[in-house]
């Protein structure tokens, strides 16, 4: 059912004000309902934990409390705040990290972390590279949150030596939905939210004794959208910006025997985006009508297991990646298509030794892009890796070595070292070191009159310290960084004799210095959360050209978040505040590219009405704040999501 906009807003303020009072009215039960906590069993309080457990940092699963490098895990009860929304819209709130858009749901965007692009960010599927190599980065907003179990975020460059290239700015790896199942059931979930948007859905776990897992997962999810472009953007359109997209997610595992397993993951997504465009072969030409972009995106895996009875184990994975898109401007009656696709084997053993765990194996990775624009050959990389991990009451070790050789580059070596020092059973404190580097992208390397096929890696040194304080309430860590970026690929243009542009192409021209610090803070008393990030951060052109001195675009000096929520059984509801700092959208650092500081206040929650029906809403930029990411686009105002989940156990 389509609403008018005065529907759509009357429709809007009745959803807001309900749900703050079902959370008013629930946080008034709850205070009954936490009397009678302390007669609950375990199993039947909500899970809660600081000390998480992350595979991504190591490669084998090591607690967060012992991993060198900073460290973050969203779980699947964080998830569930981020219903109806994506994968960026939950990475961007992560402390170390800031973005753009240019609009709504599926429109491009950028992210950063700690001064790294996501050209400079690995993106994992359950192990899977999952990136555009025309373009660099990952699509994370063509992932949708109800599909995702959990996410790990590895900061900083020790990624480089663990999983090669594009990781010296940190990797962030998604684990699919239903590779973690507790006990079998069937749920279907139905939603609704600002901008006309719904989203319905079915999901499937199923266990036995046997050994034997399987979800499955599919959603569609449709909005009308924003208009995405500022009336001072030319060319400028003031109709809305649809997306909709279809999404499936499958994760199967059987036993063997009680040493070897095997199993399939996967996830696809199917999208089309309704964007702005303009005929740029026309002079002052109007901006075309029913412009839109389709993409597909996913990654699959299939991995045979073997563990041994001392707890080593050796997995076999092969997994296959595309990133697909289509944009067709209708009055050129054409479209220009990008098709990526990664094909990627891996042997890893983990191998646990008198005293720490080694872990060490072998990759071949195979990428091909199929486009209309330009012509690329093949990469191949070959690789082999190994590190060292040693986890104690003392200290904690670190150090990893991978070889990575390219078809189309020389063979890179990078390295890692970290330790940490546990001062008592709480305070721990540490250093570490990294060498990263990232080969240039296809269109860095072949793109029609900015293209240089001469482009030399981009290379990093990375230093990292820190000092944290854990106890059975809290967990609070101050980390220090410090990188230094050669050979850092940049744009040039060309001038003519009469100052006139006349192109330019893609050089190894800029360098950059990147140092901050990260303070974050979580705490958990009773059934109270609350707790927050701030960073503080320096990303510099470091060329000593006419821009030295000047701030990367997009890199905010100062961004902090704070929190607090309420959680028990039956009910769990979060309100948040994040401040993002001025920043500048170029190189050149001009005015008229400054975005000013903003700040968002969001309120979430869950609410469990029965046994088997569950409630979930959402509302974004509660105080309506006007505010762009990057000069010329729009954002949303006010927006919520709200949705109801039935099970069946």
């Amino acid at each position: 059912m389509a609403l008018s906009r005065t529907s759509s807003t009357t429709y809007l303020r009745l959803c807001i004000l309900s749900t703050l009072g079902v959370f008013a009215m629930n946080t008034t039960a709850a205070t009954s309902e936490l009397n009678i906590v302390s007669a609950m069993n375990d199993s039947e309080l909500p899970e809660v934990e600081l000390d998480k457990i992350v595979v991504t940092a190591t490669r084998t699963p090591t607690k967060t409390s012992n991993v060198i490098a900073q460290t973050r895990v969203i779980d699947k009860e964080d998830l569930k705040r981020f219903q109806g929304q994506n994968a960026l819209d939950i990475i961007k709130r992560q402390p170390g990290i800031s973005h753009y858009t240019n609009g709504g749901p599926g429109t491009t965007s950028n992210f950063y972390m700690r001064g790294y692009d996501n050209k400079q960010i690995l993106v994992l599927i359950d192990g899977v590279r999952y990136s555009s190599i025309s373009a660099g980065g990952a699509t994370l907003s063509l992932l949708p949150a109800d599909q995702i179990d959990r996410i790990e975020i590895l900061y900083g460059a020790s990624g480089s030596s663990i999983y090669g290239a594009d990781a010296m700015g940190g990797v962030i790896q998604v684990f699919t939905k239903g590779a973690n199942i507790g006990r079998s059931n069937v749920s279907v979930t139905a939603g609704i939210g600002s901008h006309n948007e719904y989203l319905y859905g079915a999901s499937a776990q199923f266990t036995n004794e046997k050994g034997t897992t399987l979800g499955l997962s599919a959603n569609h999810n449709e909005t009308d959208g924003y208009n995405a472009t500022l009336p001072s953007n030319l060319p400028s359109q003031t109709d809305n910006d649809g997306f909709k997209s279809n999404n499936y997610s499958l994760s199967f595992s059987q036993k063997i025997n009680d040493n070897l397993k095997f199993g399939v993951t996967g996830i696809y997504s199917k999208s089309k985006t309704d964007i702005d465009s303009y005929d740029d072969y026309l002079t002052n030409a109007p901006a075309l009508e029913n412009a839109f972009a389709e993409q597909n995106n996913g990654a699959a895996s299939a991995y045979i297991e073997h563990s041994d009875d001392n707890g080593s184990n050796t997995k076999l994975t092969y997994g296959y990646s595309i990133d697909e898109s289509t944009t067709y401007e209708t009055s050129l009656k054409n479209g220009s298509g990008y098709n990526t696709n990664q094909q990627q084997i891996s042997l890893i053993r983990s191998q646990n030794l008198p005293i720490g765990k080694a872990v060490f194996g072998a990759e071949h990775l195979n990428q091909e892009l199929k486009l209309n624009v330009y012509e690329a050959a093949d990469r191949k990389v070959t690789s082999g890796f190994a590190g060292y991990n040693l986890v104690n009451n003392t200290f904690d070790l670190q150090a990893n070595l991978r070889h990575d050789d390219y078809s189309d580059f020389d063979s890179k070596t990078t390295y890692s070292l970290g330790g940490a020092y546990h001062i008592n059973q709480n305070l721990r404190t540490g250093a570490s070191y990294a060498k990263g580097f990232r080969v240039p992208t296809f269109n860095d390397l072949y793109y029609p009159d900015s293209g240089n096929p001469n482009l030399k890696p981009e290379t990093s040194d990375n230093y990292e310290t820190f000092i944290e304080y854990d106890t059975d309430i809290q967990s609070t860590r101050l980390t220090g960084y410090h990188n230094k970026v050669d050979d850092l690929i940049g744009f040039v243009s060309i001038f003519d004799a009469n100052g006139y542009y006349a192109g330019g192409s893609s050089e190894n021209v800029d360098k950059a210095k990147i140092e901050g610090v990260t303070l974050t803070s979580d705490w958990i008393v009773d059934s109270y959360l609350f707790g927050g990030s701030y960073d503080y951060q320096q990303a510099k052109n470091d060329s000593g050209g006419l821009e030295d001195g000047n701030f990367l675009a997009i890199r905010p000096e100062h961004k902090a978040m704070v929190y607090a929520g309420y959680r028990l059984p039956s009910l769990d509801v979060r309100a948040e505040y994040q401040y993002i700092g001025d920043y500048y959208s170029d190189v050149a650092n001009t005015d008229s590219q400054l975005v000013n500081s903003y700040g968002l206040l969001n309120i979430s929650g869950n609410y469990k009405l029965t046994d088997n029906l569950s409630m979930t809403a959402r509302l974004n930029n509660i105080a309506n704040k006007k505010y762009i990411t990057l000069p010329g686009y729009n954002t949303d105002g006010t927006n919520f999501f709200t949705s109801l989940t039935y099970n069946w156990f």
